[in-house]
């Protein structure tokens, strides 16, 4: 049933919890919607909100090889990353500290004391998981981080909550992930996992009907 708040939910049904990062971890999906408008002026494409909408929750390289085929670009979708990376880790670089999205950390501490094996498993690159880790004070929850590079293929793909299950040693169907993106819930469910949607800042355009679960604030599952 997809609720705000499901009285049949309970985390003893599971036996780790998948966090994305971005949207959920952190309130960073405005930043990179800013950056990827700024390239997107830079080489002339005109692209709607409801496409740009569409490539929240993919790593960079997949949104590139998309728009490439899409808009007919000439440039090699590696300089197209670059033009992106080249923006987004120096700004999070800059930042002395970064905080967390109101009740994530207070919902992850209570997971922990519960004993839960945690994992993180984001579609930004390792340089820039591992600064928001740092500046928000969160690695020492986590058990596990996976990305898309380690995982080989990119949301809505499966692959990488495959690999984050598989590092955690545990069944996709005792997994638990938390998720704000239309492409991150289609990758969860894609493998085999009940997901949690947060309907957070910067979400409100991303499909989450696929969720077994929808939530707008933290603290209805604490």
């Amino acid at each position: 049933m997809k609720t705000s708040r499901n009285s049949n939910f309970s985390f003893n049904s599971f036996s780790a919890v998948i966090f994305d990062m971005d949207g959920v971890l952190v309130n960073s999906e405005p930043f990179y919607v800013e950056v990827e408008q700024t390239n997107f002026r830079q080489l002339g494409l005109e692209i709607s909100e409801e496409e740009h909408q569409t490539y929240q929750g993919t790593a960079t390289d997949q949104m590139w090889k998309i728009i490439k085929e899409r808009h007919s670009l000439k440039q090699p979708v590696d300089e197209l990353v670059e033009m992106t990376n080249s923006l987004v880790t120096p700004y999070f670089s800059s930042l002395v500290e970064m905080e967390p999205m109101p009740g994530v950390e207070q919902l992850i501490k209570k997971l922990k004391e519960k004993g839960f094996p945690l994992a993180l498993a984001s579609s930004s690159t390792p340089d820039v998981i591992d600064i928001i880790l740092k500046k928000t004070g969160m690695r020492k929850y986590f058990d596990v981080v996976v990305n898309s590079q380690l995982a080989g293929a990119s949301k809505p793909e499966p692959d990488i909550f495959m690999l984050a299950a598989k590092k955690l040693a545990v069944q996709p169907k005792k997994c638990l992930v938390i998720e704000d993106s239309t492409n991150g819930i289609k990758a969860a469910k894609s493998a085999g996992m009940f997901c949690i949607a947060f309907a957070g800042p910067g979400s409100e355009l991303q499909d989450q009907s696929q969720a077994d679960l929808i939530v707008t604030d933290f603290g209805e599952l604490i």
